[in-house]
């Protein structure tokens, strides 16, 4: 069909036995973007994953035009973990940084037991709206059906670390698709505006 070089290849990981020769025979098919998953058995820490990754560079899969990095959900506990990696590998090697934030929600069994469906898609909603929102470049959410519940948990997560940082920086980034720039344009303009007063009378 002549569109590999349009394919996102999901994943080299750290269990494949040859990834040398994995990433020569990508390379020979047209494959230019992958996703690259970090974890290290041996040191489950977020700088075990940053290890990891570095490993499997080393072997070659740095090689593509695009390369994201999976950090590897194993548990909902764990998450944490993932989004801390997320953060180490961005500020050391700039790469795009997410996970699949489901693993450790859907994995959960027991959570449907306690609280039942609604209290599950709670749950869910919660914990991959802030794992999407800190230090995260994409989130591979799950089954499609979760959108619905997802997309708005993400947005939220989003708007809410939007005025985090607006505290600490005093700015609201130009990017007219962040979400609190969607759904709350009149409160940053009362925010700005605020702002601006605040450093004028300051000045005096």
């Amino acid at each position: 069909l002549g569109v590999q070089d349009k394919f996102l290849y999901n994943s080299i990981t750290p269990w494949d036995k040859d990834i040398k020769g994995q990433v020569a025979r990508l390379r020979d098919l047209g494959i230019r973007h992958v996703v690259v998953q970090a974890f290290d058995d041996q040191d489950q820490t977020p700088a075990g994953r940053l290890k990891s990754l570095e490993a499997i560079l080393a072997q070659g899969a740095d090689a593509f035009d695009t390369i994201i990095v999976d950090t590897s959900v194993m548990n909902l506990p764990s998450t944490s973990f993932s989004i801390l990696a997320n953060r180490l590998i961005k500020e050391k090697l700039g790469l795009p940084c997410g996970g699949a934030y489901s693993n450790g929600t859907h994995m959960w069994k027991e959570s449907k037991e306690m609280w039942g469906l609604d209290g599950f898609k709670a749950m869910d909603a919660v914990a991959q709206g802030m794992s999407t929102a800190i230090w995260s470049d994409f989130n591979f959410y799950g089954p499609i059906v979760t959108a619905q519940r997802i997309f708005p948990a993400v947005a939220t997560a989003h708007i809410l670390m939007s005025t985090f940082m607006y505290d600490e920086t005093g700015k609201i980034p130009d990017n007219d698709n962040l979400p609190i720039r969607k759904f709350f344009p009149d409160f940053i303009v009362k925010l700005l505006e605020g702002g601006a007063r605040k450093k004028g009378t300051s000045k005096k």
